[in-house]
């Protein structure tokens, strides 16, 4: 088994997605342990660290990478399946921002109104007992929730020599910030690029449903990702698969477009999987599928269709790259 480790310093996190040189060489087939900082870089660490005062701008977002897979080329597809995604620190944060998040003025949403308080969260992550801690910052109420770690923000070098900071999801991947994306999920990413140079970054300890207030509960992970090549196979939008689903995700606003990519490529994916007439997948899809949302607050929205993988007879996709790579990730855990 080909393990390779890589930890960045602050100097070597990424804050784009293309115009970066690679930090490594991996081969299809590594399994992969990285840290990966959360989106204040570490900054923010109490009530009174306010991003706005602590963090820079652009330096937000930071990501681990890019990596670069050896005998990747346009036209492929990188499978990467995530073994395990596991809290790096006790604490995660989460904010509420002045001009950022579903339910306050931004820049595209201009509002004469005063834009919300800057106000900080500290979670006390528990990773034995699978909890993270909410409590109130006016007032005395605490609860406690379930641990479910995820990466907010993973892609590859967009095309055409284009870079993007990493808040942005498109269809490279970047920021979706959909908690699908957990430990166990296998996601494909079509190569735009030689060596496809991915990077994975923003892991929430916890985040629900469109990320409302434009934070997760941000933390920084220590992450084992199994990386795979599936050669002369292309993706148009990212891509994610369970043991028992099959997902297709969108990025773009409005939001009403984001949903429309994300089910135009399940609905065409199942019909070429099953070989069904293009309205029949239609029909399935309409009647078997789930519509996650990943975010509301970026600078693209993003989406997600998700349909069981029995309504299409459980076909094996990517050369069964899911199964595969489980299987290796399950060899890398009993090691």
């Amino acid at each position: 088994m080909n393990v390779v480790s890589y930890q960045p310093t602050p100097e070597e996190l990424s804050y784009t997605f293309g115009g970066r040189a690679a930090v490594a060489r991996v081969t299809p087939g590594t399994v992969l342990e990285i840290f990966t900082e959360d989106c204040f870089g570490g900054r923010v660490r109490g009530p009174g660290d306010l991003p706005s005062q602590v963090c820079e701008f652009p330096y937000l977002n930071p990501v681990t990478g890019p990596f670069h897979v050896e005998g990747a080329e346009p036209g492929d597809t990188l499978a990467l399946h995530f073994v395990s995604i596991e809290p790096a620190r006790d604490y995660g944060v989460s904010t509420t921002f002045p001009h950022f998040g579903a339910l306050t003025a931004t820049h595209t949403t201009a509002m004469l109104h005063q834009p919300l308080e800057e106000r900080v969260w500290v979670y006390e992550v528990d990773a034995a007992k699978r909890t993270v801690r909410y409590r109130a910052s006016r007032g005395d109420f605490t609860v406690e929730l379930p641990l479910d770690p995820m990466h907010g923000t993973v892609g590859v070098a967009p095309a055409a020599s284009e870079s993007r900071m990493t808040i942005v999801p498109d269809a490279h991947g970047g920021n979706m910030d959909t908690p699908e994306l957990r430990a166990g999920v296998t996601l494909y990413l079509g190569v735009n690029v030689e060596g496809g140079l991915f990077s994975v970054g923003d892991g929430h300890a916890r985040q629900g449903h469109g990320e409302v207030c434009g934070t997760g509960v941000e933390a920084a992970m220590n992450t084992v990702v199994a990386v795979e090549l599936i050669k002369g196979v292309g993706t148009p939008w990212p891509r994610l698969e369970d043991d028992e689903h099959l997902m297709s995700t969108g990025s773009a606003r409005p939001l009403e477009d984001a949903y429309r990519i994300s089910q135009h490529d399940l609905v065409t994916w199942s019909a070429s999987l099953v070989g069904l007439d293009e309205l029949d997948a239609y029909q399935l899809v309409s009647q078997g599928a789930e519509a996650p949302v990943g975010n509301v607050c970026d600078a693209n929205y993003t989406m997600v269709a998700k349909l069981p993988k029995a309504y299409l007879g459980g076909p094996e996709v990517y050369q069964a790259a899911h199964r595969r790579l489980r299987e290796l990730g399950e060899r890398y855990l009993a090691r």
